[in-house]
């Protein structure tokens, strides 16, 4: 119902947005940045108009530098949606191999240069890592689920799966944990009224500070840090 109503209220701006997202789409107009740029405006157009707040915080914990991966908990469709919102700095994002057949989602994982994953083919998400690693050494920042798919629990926090955080280690990046509350709501309840998703970008972990730990240490570490932050948030 939500989706609906971010498109009936954009109705006259939908063909427009295509044409751009779909063009900054083919290889030879790519540039990450300007997509970027243009596909947040998008996105912040769509959350007002779908009647979602976004509210964040700890912004000021995102490096300064480049080349650094966001590792957020995984409510639903909506997670990148608020990401996107209120981080200025362009990510890419890793996404299961199923989002390149949607409409439009092919196309913003085209034009932000974001990978799809087959998590059942290891060879391929070997490839994902490699080539994950090799573009955040590079400068690029990224976002990937380590839950590996939505919870579908609410604001609850499924195990984090340690060869997620292969490529952050690899390339010796920062790792910034990001909670997210509420996210799931806006598209998996059947409600149009007025809602509020928040994103809170805990600081993030050096490679100095995780350099002597296992992925699966680092991935329990990043979970409790973000279950924690859910806890803190929902209480208040």
């Amino acid at each position: 119902m939500r989706i609906a109503l971010m498109v009936i209220r954009l109705i006259l701006l939908v063909p427009y947005y295509f044409a751009r997202i779909w063009w900054y789409s083919l290889p030879k107009n790519q540039d990450y940045r300007e997509a970027y740029r243009f596909i947040r405006k998008v996105v912040i157009r769509a959350n007002k108009a779908g009647r979602v707040r976004i509210e964040a915080k700890g912004l000021e914990n995102l490096p300064a530098e480049d080349g650094f991966v966001m590792y957020p908990n995984h409510q639903g469709m909506f997670d990148v949606l608020a990401v996107i919102e209120c981080c200025e700095k362009p990510f890419a994002f890793v996404s299961k191999k199923e989002a390149l057949n949607l409409p439009l989602v092919k196309q913003v994982i085209k034009a932000l240069g974001s990978i799809g994953i087959d998590r059942e083919d290891i060879r391929q998400s070997m490839g994902v890592i490699a080539q994950m690693t090799d573009e955040v050494r590079q400068g690029r920042n990224f976002l990937i689920f380590a839950e590996g798919t939505r919870n579908r629990d609410g604001n609850c926090v499924h195990e984090f799966k340690g060869g997620s955080f292969k490529a952050a280690q690899r390339a010796k990046s920062p790792i910034v944990p990001v909670a997210l509350v509420d996210a799931y709501k806006p598209f998996d309840e059947s409600s149009i009224r007025p809602l509020t998703v928040k994103v809170i970008v805990l600081p993030a972990l050096t490679y100095e500070q995780y350099k002597d730990m296992k992925t699966v240490e680092i991935a329990q570490f990043v979970r409790e840090a973000i279950e924690e932050a859910i806890r803190n948030e929902v209480r208040s």
